[in-house]
């Protein structure tokens, strides 16, 4: 089975948390942010993949708005079949490119040997439980700096948790994690 086909075919497209606010809202809660992903297949716009070139890279554009405030944060991910589990590997983003304003649109074109994975990441793995993708890492940006993913995907929903520690400390993130539903 092609799993990797599965795990990006869910990720793939534009979500957003609307639901999800409508709950924190209503809740009361202040400082949960209205999020956005946009996330879009990248190979065609990478020169020179290796012949039979399996993973799959994606741009992810995330927006995130509190109290009229929006934050832009992009990523580059290359998604790889490893067994039965898929991997998120971090790439930096291409030479020139500023990680608040980069967009699949603006993407160049970029030679596939220019390409880096990110030193700072751990890469990621998912594995299926009861019928959805759920993994994450742990990484160390520094030896005070500790970042912690956990998601989980499924048709219905994208889960997401970031967490920011600073010597233990939570810095950034939240005590629910982000829904994302397709738009």
């Amino acid at each position: 089975m092609n799993n990797l086909g599965e795990f990006v075919g869910l990720l793939a497209g534009k979500f957003d948390n609307s639901e999800q606010m409508k709950t924190v809202e209503a809740e009361g809660v202040k400082g949960f942010p209205f999020s956005e992903h946009v996330n879009t297949i990248c190979n065609g716009k990478i020169d020179g993949l290796p012949q039979g070139f399996a993973g799959v890279f994606l741009v992810e554009e995330s927006y995130y708005t509190v109290e009229d405030k929006t934050r832009a944060v992009a990523h580059l991910f290359l998604f790889t079949q490893e067994g039965e589990d898929v991997l998120l590997t971090s790439y930096d983003l291409p030479e020139g490119c500023d990680g608040a304003r980069f967009t699949y649109e603006n993407m160049p074109r970029t030679p596939y040997g220019a390409l880096k994975p990110s030193a700072k990441f751990t890469p990621a793995r998912y594995s299926r439980k009861d019928g959805a993708w759920e993994g994450g890492s742990v990484s160390m940006f520094s030896p005070a700096l500790k970042f912690t993913l956990w998601e989980r995907f499924s048709p219905e929903v994208l889960e997401v948790s970031e967490t920011m520690e600073v010597n233990g400390k939570k810095t950034m993130g939240y005590d629910r994690p982000i829904l994302y539903k397709r738009k």
